[in-house]
């Protein structure tokens, strides 16, 4: 068991130093020892990180469509500086036309 101050702890450690994300076309599966996405897809996406609640971080991964155009994206991962923290593959979205933006939404839940 944790407390619940260390859940806060943790939840504003990630908040504070998730600071990056990316997008993909590979969607094997996910391996905890994964440093890097399958297929990265290229671009630069912009992340948001809000802390809601003691425990629960919200994150938004926004990607420009003329970053991915013609892509099917399967795969997003959050960073910490150059550490890869987590990696989502799912069904693929797209292809993308490079005037759409695609929103990837993540909340987390520290327990």
């Amino acid at each position: 068991m944790i407390t619940n101050k260390l859940k806060e702890v943790l939840a504003t450690h990630i908040k504070d130093n998730l600071d990056g994300g990316k997008v993909g076309t590979g969607g094997n599966s996910t391996s905890p020892a994964s440093t890097t996405l399958d297929v990265d897809a290229g671009g630069t996406p912009t992340i948001s990180v809000v802390k809601t609640d003691e425990n629960i971080i919200e994150v938004k991964v926004t990607v420009s469509g003329s970053a991915i155009t013609g892509k099917v994206i399967r795969e997003m991962g959050l960073f910490g500086g150059s550490d890869m923290w987590a990696r989502f593959n799912f069904s693929g979205v797209g292809p993308f036309s490079n005037t759409e933006v695609v929103e990837f939404f993540v909340v987390m839940e520290v327990e």
